[in-house]
């Protein structure tokens, strides 16, 4: 079987000029004998676009694709499940129905309360986000997550005081968290590093739709007289956990979690039915893949130890990797799209846009938008790159904060039209957020962090990103009230802090294994490493380029 796809290799590679065609036998040829421990990084990434070229994956439109794509789409609910609270709270807390419920009505500091609940459970969750991936896997976490949101949303959609409403609240917190914390552990090891970016991306591009679902329904309900208006809302954000509960434990386990638990025949099984398009585990690929995890994952390692987290920061390298989490938690929350996303009535009521029922359409508007940012990053991530796409969000982010601050500054006529053109700039600033941030929220942390550090360390970053969020729930409408846009100044001048942070220190991960990224933090300077090997990718690849076409050309005469 491996000499048959070592002929395979040679049969892709055939043609391409002697010397290419030699490294590339050279290095396909010893992923086969198993010496990948043996090979350079650089020789490392030529293998896997070779055994890439050898193995292509699954076939776009066949059968297993689709049902590869079910797999990812129910691990998208549980992202579906973050967008949808923030939302469906915002629309809800504009409600008649709900503030004269719970007499809530001029008292702002109530609301703070309950909209932070939530975030305090998310907070909570750091602990079985920590514990359950590593421990029962990642399946089993995302179910426990989301069963305890389900029990949420029934609380809160059925609480008949303040104090019942706020226990729910924070129930959702805490399993939308623990749940969309182990989808990013899962999502990151199931998938492939060709096609990693644009699965990832999806996934947390699913907060748009969440979002668009809770803003969508919220319009015919806030028509209601009675308080199903507001409770019918709610009930419907278990829908997403619903889902997930049902498929989630008929998914296949993450191999890189098998293999660390010693089951090395079922990772084989499921990376060759996820990863190889003729099902053959003898591939290029496959053996890769598997030789790749062996030589980085330790079956006695940091994440047999739930309450060991020193992992995580006992090297320069692994302290360097959290510090790229963090940077995406807090520009990830204060770029200005926090703002936004949970006081857009806010904003609306300050541009002049008063009635409450189109202050939800435009809710709705903003949630269209963004979601169509999101997909189009999701889309080239994978070409373009995370540092980048990153980049330029944030500079556009910059941009973006300061002309909406122009435009509602109280400087100047005051018009129909220059409001408007404020709403249409927030807008505009959340679909290049989506665009460029959105897409790598949940990528970027997955791929940086070590296999023993990434549940650990995803559930540290979590809890970065809502103890970072509380700045949004608690400070923001003081900040509102008192600043109205001079807010926006602020976040301008964090924005530009943020494109120095990210010009600096954020490092390439394109199209790199999970096992290769770990060889990136073992430099002395990971980013420049990560800049030699992006452009000897980029060598590589117009090296092929003009091979093929020369090719191509000497078939035609």
């Amino acid at each position: 079987m491996v000499s048959n796809n070592k002929d395979s290799v040679q049969h892709v590679e055939g043609g391409l000029g002697h010397d290419v065609a030699t490294e590339k036998v050279d290095t396909v040829g010893t992923v086969l004998a198993g010496q990948v421990h043996d090979m350079s990084l650089e020789d490392r990434a030529a293998a896997l676009r070779l055994a890439q070229q050898a193995d292509p994956g699954l076939e776009p439109f066949s059968w297993r694709m689709f049902t590869f794509t079910l797999i990812v789409l129910v691990c998208c609910m549980c992202s579906g499940d973050n967008g949808f609270d923030g939302t469906v709270m915002s629309s809800v807390n504009s409600m008649s129905q709900y503030q004269e419920y719970f007499n809530l009505k001029g008292k702002a500091s109530s609301t703070g309360i309950i909209f932070g609940m939530y975030t305090v459970g998310q907070v909570v969750a750091f602990f079985p986000s920590s514990y359950l991936p590593d421990k029962v896997g990642r399946r089993w976490s995302m179910f426990c997550g989301n069963v305890v949101l389900m029990t949420g949303a029934l609380v809160t959609c059925f609480a008949t005081n303040m104090s019942m409403f706020i226990a729910g609240r924070f129930l959702t917190g805490l399993g939308c968290t623990t749940a969309s914390t182990s989808a990013k552990s899962y999502m990151s090891e199931i998938t492939s590093p060709a096609s990693r970016g644009r699965w990832m991306g999806l996934l947390n591009s699913f907060y748009y739709v969440g979002q668009l679902i809770a803003s969508g329904i919220a319009i015919p309900f806030g028509y209601r007289t009675d308080n199903w208006a507001w409770r019918s809302p709610i009930l419907l954000q278990a829908a997403p956990a619903i889902i997930n509960v049902a498929f989630v434990l008929l998914l296949p386990e993450s191999p890189r979690w098998l293999y660390s638990r010693g089951q090395k025949e079922r990772a084989v099984s499921i990376l060759t039915k996820l990863h190889s398009r003729d099902m053959d585990p003898h591939s290029p690929l496959i053996q890769l893949e598997i030789q790749e995890i062996e030589a980085n994952i330790s079956t006695s390692g940091a994440d047999k130890r739930w309450w060991d987290f020193r992992a995580i920061f006992n090297s320069a390298g692994n302290r360097y990797r959290f510090g790229l989490c963090a940077i995406v938690s807090i520009w990830g929350q204060l770029s200005g799209n926090g703002l936004i996303t949970y006081f857009l009535p806010v904003l609306l009521l300050q541009a002049g846009i008063t009635d409450s029922n189109r202050q939800r359409v435009l809710n709705f508007v903003n949630s269209i938008t963004s979601f169509v940012g999101a997909l189009s990053g999701t889309a080239i991530v994978d070409k373009v790159g995370r540092r980048k796409l990153f980049l330029t969000a944030e500079i556009c982010c910059v941009c973006g904060m300061a002309i909406v601050a122009g435009l509602l500054s109280d400087a100047g006529p005051q018009n129909a039209m220059r409001a408007n053109a404020g709403i249409s700039f927030i807008f505009l600033f959340m679909v290049l957020f989506s665009f460029g941030i959105t897409p790598l929220q949940a990528l970027y942390p997955a791929e940086v962090l070590a296999f023993e550090n990434r549940a650990k360390g995803l559930a540290l970053q979590g809890w970065v990103t809502n103890a970072v969020s509380l700045i949004n729930t608690f400070g923001l409408p003081s900040a509102l009230a008192a600043l109205t846009w001079k807010t926006y100044l602020i976040f301008m001048v964090w924005d530009i802090v943020g494109v120095i942070t990210i010009y600096w220190l954020v490092v390439e991960t394109k199209q790199l294994s999970l096992e290769d990224v770990d060889e990136v933090f073992m430099a002395p300077n990971p980013k420049k490493r990560s800049f030699e090997l992006a452009k000897l990718a980029r060598e590589r690849a117009k090296r092929d380029q003009e091979s093929r076409v020369a090719v191509s050309v000497g078939r035609e005469l």
